[in-house]
């Protein structure tokens, strides 16, 4: 009896087992399988030891020590932010000119490597200028002087192509196709294999004779208000001239930095925030309406209206008049903003505070970084970008300030990033004033060298890998000195995850993505997306 109570029990035991193992399996065979579980990563850096948007091996990923630091990330895809329209650099006159300087095929090489997503950065999100602007090689507009009805208004200038005898920075230097200009070059680039930009149009100042208190030719004073119909029928003519060229202007700035009106150097306007407010209100929202470029049933589906466009130092300031102002703020789709100073960005978190502010009192309204730039170095434009420079204001470190800049805005609701002239010279050239910048490709327009500098690749480490309409997800860390990150979500499910590391050591990342890790080592000073997709 007792030998038949053992078997009993086992018995018994064998069905509570299977039991235990049928329930486990159905449990698991039940259980959501990860999106993500067939995703493998590849590694791109640029760093001060030379990478230069580099494809990191998994060879050079494993970490040779066990003395590094780990870092670990964990992706949050589910969670979801502000969606992305893209990040690029700008067409300006100055930049057709550099590009008219050097052999055809070298040019399209260079916009390719501008504007292709799968052999260069992949820009997808510019802004050129509306008349002439600190980089163009003349002052000029789009009508004769004293003409009231614009019966003389043609956008000839952008298409006329160089002489050659602009200014003295181009004078002597030989021009191999003589009738490229701004309109060819953004035509050229939209023809790029899979070429996909939207363009922001701001102009520097109205015709001279429609303003006053100017210190010199179409540079500071402010437009007269007489004039405020006659400009916006103006504004509203150049985007039916543009897109009668076959380029479709996405958004326009009222003014580029209207809180010049004194201090400026270059072609500049001052509008106080109530007469950019009364502006758009009262005339030119009225005439993009009117002219059909403006839908206010609904802002996302015609011409965008960004206010502001200048220092978001100040930026809360300048856009309550008109967003507080329900008939203004009605044309008004959302914000733009520059990052000048370069210098006090650091000592000022780069306002990460008027970004959240921005974003709390006006979560309805676009926000779209739409300059920046740096004073050139031409006796070393590569190393520059990784010591100290030097501004009207004091020092900073370019690839960083620019790396800590952008995930800033992107962290706190940013919405596009735009660098100011995409192509200028060894030089900085040309302009008609002595303010030298440096850009993310620069050419020698005497011997045709074409240098893609630091910022060319860290503008491509977002460019490239968060295509528009990806949006922002969530990503927890402790936080990490000398560390700062982003990560967004494309709409075909790949995710890119930018980081930089400004320390002088390397760091060990572990990125989880739900039942997925992900390890790599990131080098001192040096900047990383890891592109996570499917197999």
């Amino acid at each position: 009896m007792e030998v038949f109570g053992i078997k009993k029990r086992f018995k018994k035991s064998k069905i509570i087992g299977l039991q235990f193992l049928i329930i486990t399996f159905v449990f698991f065979s039940c259980s959501p399988k990860s999106a993500y579980q067939d995703y493998k990563s590849e590694v791109y850096q640029t760093s001060q030891a030379g990478d230069n948007l580099k494809l990191i091996s998994n060879d050079e990923t494993k970490t040779t020590t066990t003395k590094i630091k780990k870092v670990t990330l964990q992706l949050l895809p589910n969670e979801e932010f502000q969606k992305y329209y893209g990040f690029g650099a700008s067409f300006t006159e100055s930049s057709a000119w550099n590009l008219a300087t050097i052999p055809v095929d070298a040019r399209k090489k260079v916009l390719t490597k501008l504007f292709s997503p799968t052999e260069g950065a992949g820009f997808t999100l510019t802004r050129t200028h509306i008349n002439s602007s600190d980089y163009s090689n003349t002052h000029y507009t789009y009508i004769e002087e004293g003409d009231e009805d614009l019966s003389t208004f043609t956008i000839h200038e952008d298409l006329k192509g160089f002489s050659g005898d602009e200014n003295e920075q181009v004078r002597d230097i030989k021009l191999i196709d003589p009738k490229y200009d701004l309109i060819p070059m953004i035509l050229e680039a939209s023809s790029i294999p899979g070429a996909d930009f939207k363009i922001i149009a701001s102009p520097w100042s109205p015709p001279y004779w429609m303003k006053k208190g100017e210190t010199a030719k179409m540079t500071n004073g402010t437009l007269m208000p007489k004039y405020y119909g006659l400009w916006a029928e103006y504004l509203s003519k150049y985007i039916t001239a543009y897109a009668e060229q076959g380029i479709n202007i996405w958004g326009l700035t009222p003014q580029n930095e209207p809180l010049h009106a004194h201090n400026a150097q270059w072609d500049s306007n001052g509008f106080t925030p109530e007469q950019g407010r009364d502006f758009l209100k009262n005339y030119l929202g009225p005439q993009l309406v009117k002219d059909g470029h403006l839908n206010l049933e609904d802002l996302d589906s015609g011409l965008r209206v960004l206010i502001y466009d200048h220092n978001k130092s100040t930026m809360n300031n300048y856009v309550n008049a008109t967003y507080k102002d329900p008939e203004a703020s009605k044309y008004a789709w959302g914000t733009a903003f520059h990052w000048y100073t370069n210098s006090e960005l650091k000592e000022n978190n780069w306002y990460a505070k008027e970004l959240t502010e921005l974003q709390k009192n006006w979560p309805n309204k676009g926000m779209i970084h739409s300059e920046s730039s740096i004073d050139i170095d031409a006796k070393d434009p590569i190393g520059q970008y990784w010591r100290e420079s030097t501004d009207y204001a004091g020092t900073f470190v370019p690839f960083e300030t620019y790396a800590y800049d952008i995930i800033t805005d992107l962290n706190h609701g940013t919405q596009g990033y735009v660098e100011w002239c995409s192509i200028l010279s060894h030089k900085g050239q040309p302009n008609p004033y002595n303010n030298f910048n440096s850009a993310p490709v620069l050419i020698n327009p005497v011997t045709d060298e074409v240098i893609y500098t630091p910022l060319y690749y860290l503008l491509s480490h977002f460019s490239k890998f968060i295509r528009p309409n990806a949006h922002r997800i969530g990503l927890r860390s402790e936080e990490t000195k000398g560390l700062i990150y982003t990560a967004a979500k494309n709409p075909d499910g790949s995710i890119a995850l930018v980081v930089f590391n400004k320390n002088e050591e390397a760091y060990e990342l572990s990125i989880a993505l739900e039942t997925k890790t992900f390890t790599t080592k990131i080098a001192p000073r040096a900047v990383q997306t890891i592109h996570l997709q499917s197999r």
